[in-house]
């Protein structure tokens, strides 16, 4: 699942810095401001803390478990408690979700620094894949939900590489019977995705183009605008 050309230790660094990113968001998260809506329908921000919470500490463990050459699940009992738990952390104050949220990026941080430079290709469960894996799949994460958030850091704030890497992941998304392509309008970034069919390019900022393409409202226009695209295929 890793892509060519992936750098372990340099992605490694982009995620620790999306970390300190959305510890300075965390402030804030005052009273009463969890229970707005993030930019995922139907969930709170304290709904949405609470999931971020949870991936940083399941892909967390699967970076332990795999130094010491085991698998485990990413989450004890799958799906249903995962969701079980982001229901149940949502009902907690600002100053809980704050402690708990900064617990879980501090626990991310320590596992993923103690993964050496011989240990990425060690197999993980998450997608029978391995470590880069989890690391590549922990950035989105942490990258799209502290956007979701609305805390005050938006897509703008996204790394080109950041960027780079979610389009190539998300490429299956373009829309059926489409040959996509995207052109950015402020670099020199220009991909095609897609297989046969009819050409429709869309043009914008990198960030928006990502944006669009992780089914995220971009900041800014595109051309088309989004709302005349067609629809997107499923998440990956």
């Amino acid at each position: 699942m890793t892509g060519p050309g992936e750098s372990p230790r340099r992605t490694r660094d982009f995620v620790l810095e999306a970390h300190d990113r959305l510890r300075a968001l965390l402030p804030a998260l005052t009273d009463g401001a969890e229970r707005e809506p993030s930019a995922l329908p139907g969930w709170s921000r304290a709904h949405l803390l609470s999931h971020v919470e949870g991936v940083a500490l399941a892909q967390a463990r699967q970076a332990r478990y795999a130094l010491r050459g085991e698998l485990v699940e990413v989450y004890d009992g799958g799906r249903p408690a995962r969701a079980a738990a982001i229901e149940a952390g949502a009902v907690r104050g600002a100053a809980e979700l704050r402690t708990a949220v900064t617990a879980a990026l501090d626990s991310a941080a320590d596992a993923w620094s103690a993964v050496g430079p011989d240990d990425w290709g060690r197999r993980v469960a998450y997608r029978d894949g391995v470590l880069l894996d989890a690391l590549l799949a922990w950035w989105r994460e942490v990258e799209i939900h502290t956007a979701d958030a609305r805390l005050g850091s938006g897509t703008r704030e996204w790394r080109r590489e950041f960027c780079a890497h979610a389009l190539d992941f998300l490429a299956p998304r373009a829309p059926e019977g489409v040959r996509l392509t995207l052109v950015a309008t402020d670099g020199p970034e220009r991909r095609t995705l897609g297989g046969a069919g009819r050409p429709l390019t869309v043009a914008g900022r990198l960030t928006d183009l990502t944006a669009w393409l992780a089914g995220r409202a971009p900041e800014g226009q595109t051309t088309p605008p989004v709302e005349n695209l067609p629809p997107l295929l499923p998440w990956p």
